[in-house]
């Protein structure tokens, strides 16, 4: 048993607009999310933006906004929006 207090998971939704599409955005977000713990997914959306649920810690979120923010280098994030959702149980981070 961990002495260490986890502070309770929570769950997102973030868009990400600009250039994220053919950029390996979605597969380094999934490795970044996987670093941080953090399950959900990504996947691309018909306007060029991408959708990203996530679900972990607040602070875990916290440190994915903030690379979500910036993304791959071949990105060009132009804007990013997240949003608090209801709970959800991923086994994993996966790309749709």
């Amino acid at each position: 048993m961990s002495d260490r207090i986890s502070s309770p998971e929570i769950c997102i939704r973030c868009f990400i607009g600009g250039r994220v599409q053919g950029v390996f955005y979605r597969a380094s977000a999934r490795h970044e999310a996987q670093r941080l713990g953090i399950t959900g997914f990504a996947k691309n959306l018909s306007d060029g933006r991408v959708e990203v649920v996530a679900c972990g810690s607040v602070e875990a979120l916290d440190e994915l906004k903030d690379w979500l923010r910036k993304g791959p280098s071949g990105a060009s994030v132009s804007g990013l929006s997240c949003e608090a959702i209801e709970q959800h149980n991923y086994a994993d981070f996966t790309i749709g």
